[in-house]
């Protein structure tokens, strides 16, 4: 099975939020929104404000509470952790990924920046520092 076809059959097991969703929840307090595009791409575009970056070859060591590599931010169980990239492939997979080693507070924004952009959310832009 290629990646494509991997990236579809994740969308069918993992939880989804549209971008209006998203939108209308981006103050609660219960969502970590977290990008999982490369740095670079990250650089050069724009982001949700106010998300965290894990890049997609990091996430299961950045969420796992038992890797040398994990990150406090992504260790609350309370919170729900919506990713997304720049389109569906790499946060559907990245979700998988995470559901895969038991991490279940998270969901996928689906259409990623572009579905976010056309919902009205706010962004910011990274840049180099």
């Amino acid at each position: 099975m290629g990646i494509m076809q991997r990236a579809e059959q994740a969308l069918t097991e993992i939880v989804t939020m549209t971008g209006e969703e998203a939108v209308a929840r981006k103050d609660d307090e219960g969502l970590v929104f977290v990008d999982v595009r490369d740095i670079r791409e990250v650089e050069q575009s724009d982001t949700i404000e106010g998300s965290h970056h894990a890049p997609r070859g990091m996430i299961e060591f950045w969420f796992d509470p038992q890797s040398p590599y994990h990150r406090e931010i992504y260790g609350d169980k309370d919170k729900t952790y919506v990713l997304f990239c720049n389109g569906n492939p790499r946060s559907a997979l990245a979700a998988k990924a995470l559901v895969d080693i038991g991490i279940t507070n998270v969901a996928q924004l689906s259409g990623g920046m572009p579905a976010w952009r056309e919902a009205g959310g706010p962004t910011v832009k990274k840049g180099r520092k």
